[in-house]
């Protein structure tokens, strides 16, 4: 009888990645020449268990390659080889490596061999005695030939194939100015392929549908140009190679359709891609099992007792009486099954932040800086779906922390503070939602550079006043940055706007606060869940709308006495000396409304980011929890609505998405003023 083997694989690519995760962990822990024996022994075990797997499965790549660490790794633990910084990083990057071929193996891909085959030089010179950057340990020239193979130029250039991802441009990124880039490196010439492009009235304007070939010539190498497209690495198709590969003699010539059938394919074949970090499975404690279970049990003794009442054919009051305890007790246990079945879905948000002191390590290196990360608050839960959404906007806000606000070690020093800088990550719960911060002690905000570079850029008038926090806000705005060199870190204006859309789509909001010469605090609030919401409803016309509760400050009653029409802006509402702008619902959704006079209705004042509208309604109804459901999934993005949930009688209702309507609220101002000042 033949074993299937591959009903483990999941499991073993699971555990592996968490074995490489504990690798990393460990190695950035390592003292160097005075490293502990039990963290090389963490290390070592690892390597050990993800070499005996994948033996195990026959993936004979992953387990040779981690037999090279793991001898080098047994040569640490047993004291005949001295743990060196250079030893580290290049561990650091064996990690990197491993972690790529297993998420190709696991996407059925082809394995970046080149990569693989550079890296293994390192550790197998390392193990030689000799080292990967260049020297032996003697001092003697060693040479790099995978190295300068791969970032040479070609004496004449190189052919590129760009394919972006269709959703590509909806994440800043603007296939324009990577074109504007390489033509700063030589001669550009590109060719569009359009016949993807749909017809005029199914084109979605956020989407992308081109492809171009390009030709790059001059005196360039092949590593300048993976840099400019280094930010788009995840969301496209790429392929780039020497011009002189397309040139062949006349002996070693080939049929010109060979030739075009090579190109075709070489079209066809997609670039290697980054594994999505999104898993499939999640680890639940058993008591969180036990917990359910119970509650299943207690499930069925409930419609056990209703599906008996339900049998009696003479019903009165007595029975009336049991099957309203029964309906409250079905109640009071489905509302505790969900809170449960929630709580299976919420991870420590450990999770992610395990990743960033691996970022701050391999930055702090690149930009010559020295850095200190705290984390804090790592077993704070948050649900999975938000957990590895959030990811990739706190990559950025870290990044940002390390390029524009901690200082090198000289400035610093002259500044009067230590030369090393401090990175504080923190993440706790505050009132049904979770907050993250990001604080640092660097130099805080050039204010007066970002109102400089906004003026310049059209985003704000010259004799328009903007507060420190307005004038702050302004790096979220799309293609804005203050960068004045562009690197691989910042500075192609990518990035800002791109979080706060990201943690907008998650329900979330993102602000900064900043105190010039003492550093930056960003700080990201969440829902704790994307399913289930805690809601108001509200009536406007016929139709109920559902505001989520976090986000209401209170309710009036409208008193036209306090309603103000300010020049050049749309109605106010004076709220205890302070204005607050309308926001006529019935006006937004195009409905009639149940009261043609204002003093009839009644506000809803809402906040998102720190600004507050009031919400005109009819009337108010109670309040609840909603289940969440898409409504881009099922229809197509509206602004002002987050999300339709399904009531208790059946009908839909929409959900509103508070930071939309703000929006809402000043292009209509803005439309107002544009009006006034034309009369």
């Amino acid at each position: 009888m033949t074993f299937d083997m591959s009903q483990f694989l999941a499991t073993f690519y699971e555990e592996s990645f968490e074995g490489l995760d504990i690798m990393e962990t460990e190695l950035l822990a390592l003292d160097v020449g005075e490293a502990d024996l039990e963290t090389i022994n963490t290390i070592f075990r690892a390597a050990h268990s993800i070499k005996g797997g994948s033996g195990t499965f026959g993936l004979n790549d992953v387990a040779n390659f981690t037999h090279v660490m793991e001898t080098l790794l047994d040569e640490m633990r047993d004291g005949k080889r001295e743990v060196t910084q250079n030893a580290v990083n290049i561990l650091l990057e064996s990690v990197d490596v491993l972690r790529e071929m297993l998420s190709a193996l696991q996407a059925e891909e082809e394995l970046d061999n080149e990569r693989i085959t550079t890296v293994k030089k390192k550790l197998d010179d390392l193990l030689a005695g000799t080292s990967s950057e260049g020297t032996s340990s003697e001092g003697t020239p060693v040479a790099s030939t995978e190295k300068a193979e791969a970032d040479t130029d070609t004496g004449s250039g190189w052919k590129i194939y760009f394919k972006p991802d269709e959703d590509m441009l909806q994440t800043g990124n603007d296939p324009v100015r990577m074109f504007r880039e390489l033509a700063a490196l030589g001669e550009l010439n590109s060719v569009v392929d359009s016949s993807h492009l749909p017809e005029f009235p199914l084109i979605e304007p956020e989407n992308s549908y081109l492809e171009w070939d390009l030709t790059l010539t001059g005196n360039i190498k092949k590593s300048d140009i993976e840099e400019v497209f280094e930010w788009v690495e995840d969301g496209c198709e790429l392929t780039i190679t020497p011009i002189a590969s397309d040139i062949v003699t006349e002996n070693n010539a080939v049929p010109a359709s060979s030739a075009v059938s090579e190109k075709t394919s070489a079209k066809k074949s997609p670039a290697k891609r980054k594994a999505s970090t999104e898993t499939s499975s999640i680890r639940v404690s058993i008591d969180k099992v036990d917990e359910l279970i119970n509650m299943v049990g207690e499930l069925v003794i409930t419609q056990s007792m209703l599906s008996q009442l339900g049998e009696e054919e003479n019903f009165g009051e007595n029975q009336i009486e049991k099957l309203k305890s029964g309906l409250m007790q079905l109640e009071r246990n489905t509302r505790e099954m969900q809170e449960n079945v929630m709580r299976i879905r919420m991870l420590p948000i450990s999770f992610v932040f395990q990743r960033f002191p691996r970022l701050v390590h391999d930055l702090s290196d690149k930009l010559d800086k020295k850095i200190e990360l705290v984390l804090s608050g790592e077993s704070t839960e948050l649900d999975k779906t938000v957990m590895e959404k959030i990811g990739d906007p706190l990559v950025h806000l870290i990044r940002n922390s390390l390029d524009h606000g901690i200082e090198t070690p000289d400035v610093r020093i002259a500044a009067g503070k230590p030369e090393t800088g401090e990175i504080h990550l923190n993440a706790y719960h505050e009132g049904g939602n979770i907050v993250i911060e990001i604080t640092d002690d660097g130099a805080g905000l050039n204010l007066e550079k970002i109102l400089t570079k906004a003026k310049g850029s059209g985003l704000v008038g010259e004799n328009d006043k903007l507060s420190d926090e307005d004038i702050a806000d302004l790096i979220f705005q799309p293609g804005f940055s203050t960068a004045d060199v562009v690197s691989d870190v910042s500075g192609r204006g990518v990035g800002m706007d791109v979080v706060r859309r990201n943690i907008r789509a998650l329900g979330g909001t993102v602000d900064v606060k900043t105190t010039t010469g003492q550093g930056s605090v960003f700080t990201i609030r969440l829902p704790l869940t994307l399913a289930i919401l805690d809601g108001q409803s509200v009536v406007v016309g016929e139709e109920v709308y559902i505001v989520p509760l976090v986000a209401i400050i209170e309710s009036v009653q409208v008193d036209v006495s306090l309603v103000n029409g300010i020049t050049g802006q749309a109605e106010v509402y004076r709220l205890r000396n302070e204005y607050i702008p309308i926001v006529k619902l019935h006006e937004v959704f195009n409905i009639n409304p149940l009261h043609a006079d204002m003093k009839d209705g009644l506000l809803v004042v809402v906040e998102a980011e720190g600004k507050k509208v009031a919400l005109l309604v009819d009337d108010l109804l109670g309040q609840q929890q909603v289940v969440i459901k898409s409504l881009e999934t099922n229809f197509k993005s509206i602004e002002g609505i987050s999300g339709a949930t399904i009531l208790g009688d059946g009908t839909v209702a929409l959900i509103l998405d508070v930071t939309g309507l703000i929006s809402i609220s000043k292009k209509n101002a803005s439309k107002v003023k544009k009006l006034t000042v034309a009369a």
